[in-house]
């Protein structure tokens, strides 16, 4: 079980009560996030659905079912794994996240991140990547490549399980393809922060590159 950590639960506590854009109008729970607090592996998706928004939990429908799924294929549980999205508040009528909200909201992610301390962020489809990697290259292109990230993370793109769905099996296979490479991540030992993967280089953002994005 993992432990419970206070500055953590004090983000979460200012996450639930935060009114800092208009989504806050509109939600009916904020979600934060779910998972292990010390975990190795975080996934970052774009924003809640309708089902995420009730539950107050991400990726608790179909999407997320395929994601356990791809995780139990590589010996993991969701319990073992921190999942959360950009936005803590549902879109409404699931639109893109618009730059405010996402000003409003991106500290809350910074410091999800700063503190689980993952030593792999995998993002889940398009918007997660390009911002995250400060980036407009589109999934397609960046999928399934290393990149040397923020705190000597390692960041992998994959596709986002919604997008699997509708894609069909071909996109699940390559998503499946992904996951290996994240076990495989995860296998090698961890090196000084900073240093990078040896066997699956990948282009190299800074520090201060993602301080700026998320500062």
């Amino acid at each position: 079980m993992s432990r419970i950590i206070p500055e953590f639960e004090a983000l979460r506590a200012q996450a639930e009560g935060c009114f800092a854009c208009r989504l806050a109008h509109t939600r009916t729970n904020v979600v934060f996030g779910v998972g292990s607090v010390e975990a190795e592996l975080m996934f970052v998706g774009e924003a809640p659905g309708q089902n995420e928004d009730l539950q107050g939990e991400p990726f608790v429908g179909a999407a997320g079912q395929l994601l356990t799924r791809l995780l139990g294929e590589i010996g993991l549980r969701r319990d073992e794994v921190y999942i959360a999205n950009v936005l803590k508040c549902r879109p409404p009528g699931n639109r893109d996240p618009r730059p405010e909200e996402i000003d409003a909201c991106k500290g809350y992610l910074r410091e999800q991140i700063r503190m689980i301390h993952p030593r792999v962020v995998v993002t889940l489809g398009n918007f997660a990547t390009k911002l995250l990697l400060k980036t407009e290259v589109g999934i397609t292109r960046l999928r399934g490549q290393p990149h040397r990230w923020w705190l000597g993370a390692t960041l992998i793109p994959t596709f986002h399980p919604a997008a699997a769905l509708r894609g069909g099996p071909k996109v699940v296979d390559a998503m499946r393809q992904d996951f290996a490479l994240v076990r495989q991540v995860l296998d090698q030992p961890a090196g000084p922060p900073g240093t990078q993967h040896e066997e699956h280089p990948g282009p190299v953002a800074g520090d201060a590159q993602q301080m700026e994005l998320f500062g």
